[in-house]
């Protein structure tokens, strides 16, 4: 894939975990884990501590779109100087941090992981995305599993702002919903992993039917991203894969999930400005009854 210079080490890690050989994982996990001293070994030092060939550290490098491990030193050593110049307080000075130390520090992390995420997304993928969602009959969003909420939220998100979209719970009701729609119709379907057999088989069904197929993912290498028309690819919001693939977070999708509509709004014009007036004149009523 064509890699974003600005993207991160980190980001570039857990978005191609699943495409990695089991050995060159091994060589980026043993990386991510450690930056700070992997900033100071030589590739034959990766090796040796990883237990793989130096070529196999070359191959590595390459698949996070470095020439080799001289480059992948020198963006570790980037993104570790822009993460401790944004760093924080953990707690008091030679105590132990309270739990609201390390909740303000994970959410400090977090939203620098955020960041980074982001940088995983094309250009043009995400304009072709914005404008066929803006623009088509029939908007159907698919997802199963961890990703249903962002899928839902998108949903109705999309749907208060005028731009009318279906989010079906049941994975057999997905793949007969998505098989109905055509050619003037857009399917998003949303998987963290990409690897869902339900959503997949909803892809699919959408494919067959005609439709441009939308995929929101955390990885660039999966099979949704392949069968997809269009891959949007955010980066997991761990500091590195392994907090990704323990932790399965969902927050850097579902970030993205509110963007993208406003994107669409934006993209839509007044209709949706109407539309989203309509919506708080709702919610407006609601309250008064409160």
């Amino acid at each position: 894939m064509a890699w974003h210079s600005e993207a991160p080490p980190s980001a570039r890690a857990a978005a191609m975990v699943h495409a990695l050989q089991p050995s060159e994982r091994q060589v980026i996990e043993l990386v991510t884990a450690s930056p700070t001293a992997a900033i100071e070994w030589t590739a034959q030092e990766v090796a040796e501590r990883a237990g793989v060939g130096r070529t196999t550290v070359m191959r590595a490098c390459q698949s996070l779109g470095y020439r080799g491990y001289p480059q992948l030193r020198v963006a570790l050593a980037a993104e570790l100087g822009a993460a401790q110049a944004a760093g924080g307080r953990v707690g008091p000075a030679g105590g132990e941090p309270s739990a609201l130390d390390r909740i303000v520090h994970e959410i400090g992390e977090t939203a620098r992981s955020l960041v980074a995420s982001a940088s995983m997304l094309d250009g043009e993928a995400i304009d072709g995305a914005v404008g066929r969602i803006a623009g088509a009959q029939r908007v159907l969003v698919v997802a199963n599993g961890l990703s249903s909420a962002v899928a839902s939220g998108l949903a109705m998100r999309l749907s208060s702002h005028g731009r009318h979209a279906e989010f079906i719970a049941d994975s057999l009701a997905q793949q007969i919903s998505a098989r109905h729609l055509s050619v003037r119709d857009v399917c998003v379907v949303v998987s963290g992993s990409g690897a869902n057999d339900a959503s997949l088989r909803a892809a699919a069904a959408a494919g067959a039917a005609g439709a441009s197929v939308i995929a929101i993912t955390s990885f660039a290498a999966s099979a949704l991203s392949e069968a997809a028309d269009l891959a949007l690819v955010i980066a997991p919001s761990g500091v590195t894969f392994r907090d990704e693939l323990e932790h399965a977070s969902r927050v850097s999708l579902l970030l993205f999930a509110e963007v993208l509509v406003r994107a669409v709004v934006r993209a839509a014009g007044g209709r949706a400005q109407s539309a989203h007036a309509h919506t708080l004149e709702v919610i407006s009523e609601h309250l008064e009854g409160e």
